[in-house]
């Protein structure tokens, strides 16, 4: 495989932390270190018009594609574009250069290695970056907090936001303490913004009358916006994000209201206010998880609204795509109808799932990371399967007792069609829920699709 894509076998064990590159399943994907860049062929395009929006020869591309027809090109055909090079001349700086390409000198200081953009010289080769559509990362961690110090250390420097989850909010309009110190220091040596997540929930408890003791309560929806503000200030949180779920229907207004309240009141501090919305795909869809979430009030009154486009493979359900794309973009289509596209953070989950089957009522799924999908992939020698519709990978094992199971889980094609339809859309971020479940691919494929902001300079 190294030998086809013109790299080395040790990078691609290194950038998808292969458990073992000499036993590959059948279906598993693999991210390849590259620096070409894809492009989907479009109707009345010609090479040469591609060449030239792309700032390369004709010839570069035929070489990097010696299969296409150049003059019969097929519409959703993908090819690959090489890179810019550039020869420095006497005299030129990395400034003069940057400015050429229309780039920046950080970008091709980043994109070379460069330690010293003053040590160019006239002959040296550079490889200029091709511009990236930039968006915003946000990155919940509910690990603790030593543990989640160290999943922030590893990939903070692709986190515009961290958010550690949370601050469970109580009857009284206080919040229950959290150990978030650790995380806190290793977002801020990140440059992430750490928000402040509160939530009226959990795993023991819906929160559904906590929520409405607190929302039906001026006084009390008052006392908790201080609450906020005090441990923001403390701790240096910079923005506030709302995470109630399973609130009751009667409680809508009351929510848009403390919504209402809250930006009034973090505003005037110079903070930010996002919230967490369950998947709805209209405004009629009713239940116990969504009537409370009015997509159009919280597009209108915060700052930005992350979908939790997640949990369709719910893991006390039966087996199915976790975060099915085709469902998600439901979610996000009817989104847009409601919330401008830049304020809206597209959820990602980032684990896997395992159910024995046939499910059976009331049995859990186990939930692991895509890493360890690989490895249980790899320990039962199964092939592993791709659902097109959901763009989502698959596959069934039998364990050493005989027991059946389904896993689904999280690969670099899953990551593609994403980050696709973030793109598409022109969202303005994306939202992982959560840190502390290993999926290198994500973070190689991130890095290489997106410029991630980073407001925190």
């Amino acid at each position: 495989m190294a030998s086809i894509y013109h790299t080395s076998m040790n990078a691609i064990i290194q950038l998808n932390q292969l458990p073992n590159p000499r036993e590959l399943l059948i279906g598993q994907a693999i991210v390849i270190p590259d620096t070409t860049t894809p492009h989907i062929i479009q109707f009345g395009e010609t090479l040469w018009s591609i060449a030239s929006n792309y700032e390369v020869s004709v010839q570069a591309i035929q070489q990097a594609n010696p299969t296409i027809n150049p003059y019969n090109l097929i519409p959703g055909t993908t090819i690959y574009i090489p890179q810019r090079l550039h020869l420095v001349q006497p005299g030129e700086t990395m400034w003069q250069i940057a400015a050429y390409y229309g780039t920046t000198a950080e970008a091709i200081i980043k994109q070379n290695g460069l330690h010293n953009p003053d040590n160019i010289y006239p002959g040296m080769v550079l490889i200029i970056p091709r511009p990236k559509p930039s968006i915003e990362i946000n990155a919940y961690s509910y690990q603790q907090d030593e543990e989640g110090a160290e999943s922030v250390n590893a990939v903070g420097n692709l986190l515009t936001y961290f958010t550690p989850f949370s601050y469970m909010i109580k009857e009284d309009g206080t919040l229950e303490p959290f150990a978030d110190e650790l995380m806190l220091n290793a977002a801020k040596s990140q440059q992430a913004i750490p928000m402040l997540a509160i939530s009226n929930f959990s795993s023991t408890s819906t929160g559904s009358n906590l929520a409405h003791v607190v929302l039906s309560n001026q006084e009390l929806r008052e006392k908790l916006i201080n609450s906020c503000l005090k441990v923001m200030e403390e701790k240096g949180y910079r923005g506030l994000n709302i995470d109630f779920e399973y609130v009751l229907p009667e409680d809508r207004e009351n929510y848009n209201e403390f919504l209402q309240l809250t930006v009034n009141r973090l505003h005037e501090r110079g903070y930010f206010v996002s919230t967490a919305v369950a998947p709805k795909t209209s405004n009629e869809q009713e239940g116990l998880l969504y009537t409370a979430h009015d997509y159009e009030a919280h597009g209108r009154l915060v700052d930005f609204v992350i979908l939790m486009t997640y949990e369709w493979g719910w893991r006390g359900g039966p087996p199915r795509a976790i975060s099915p794309i085709n469902q998600i973009r439901r979610v996000v289509e009817y989104a847009l109808t409601v919330i401008p596209a830049q304020k809206i953070f597209l959820g990602f989950q980032i684990y896997a799932r395992d159910w024995k089957i046939p499910h059976v009522e009331g049995a859990i799924a186990e939930t692991f990371s895509p890493q360890e999908a690989i490895r249980r992939a790899t320990r039962y020698k199964s092939e592993i399967f791709y659902d097109e519709n959901a763009q989502s990978p698959f596959f069934r094992y039998v364990d050493e007792s005989g027991q059946a199971h389904e896993v689904w889980f999280e690969d670099a094609r899953s990551a593609r069609a994403k980050f696709n339809l973030a793109k598409e859309y022109n969202l303005r971020g994306i939202s992982y829920w959560a840190l502390g479940y290993p999926f290198p691919q994500n973070w190689a494929l991130l890095n290489d699709y997106f410029d991630i902001i980073k407001l925190n300079r």
